[in-house]
């Protein structure tokens, strides 16, 4: 496809950065294997996990990219990853010359939106042993290479209630 020829392949070291915080993020980055994730600090200046990123998802920090601001978030490896990604500058070159790359963001997006609603509502509505048991189901390779303080991060609990929640037979909320 002549879409793909205008990415780039990308190696991020475990533990190194694709972006940090006061950076404008750059790259759309397409991860085709490692684990990732966003994070910020808190007023206390806690570090909250904000996201996780699996293989075939799409990383970049939303608002930074399309407002062309510094980003509030770092997004890093948490193994090694490989990818493939596209400038900001290449990427508005594609959307405003090619349909189909236009489309493909489009339904990107969509899914960004749409996932980013389900986990708000689930932090409101769930119970913290259902965002776990939810987590394991859909991303059970976050379970087995994130450290767990930073999923009880991700969840909005302290890392006792995850291990509380862990050691629990399952079934029993």
């Amino acid at each position: 496809m002549e879409i793909a020829a205008h990415f780039r392949p990308k190696a991020i070291g475990k533990h190194d950065f694709l972006l940090r915080e006061g950076w404008v993020s750059d790259e759309y980055f397409f991860l085709s294997t490692g684990l990732m994730r966003a994070f910020s600090y808190d007023k206390d200046g806690n570090d909250v996990t904000t996201a996780f990123y699996t293989a075939e998802q799409i990383v970049f920090e939303y608002s930074s990219f399309f407002r062309r601001t510094p980003s509030a978030e770092n997004i890093q490896a948490l193994t090694d990853c490989e990818g493939w990604f596209i400038t900001h500058q290449q990427m508005n070159a594609l959307f405003h010359s090619r349909n189909e790359f236009r489309e493909f963001v489009r339904s990107v997006l969509v899914k960004i939106i749409a996932s980013l609603k389900s986990r708000m509502l689930s932090m409101i509505m769930d119970s913290a042993t259902e965002r776990y048991e939810h987590l394991l189901r859909e991303a059970p390779q976050i379970m087995q290479h994130a450290p767990l303080k930073n999923i009880a991060s991700y969840l909005g609990i302290t890392n006792t209630s995850l291990s509380r929640i862990r050691a629990r037979p399952k079934g029993n909320s």
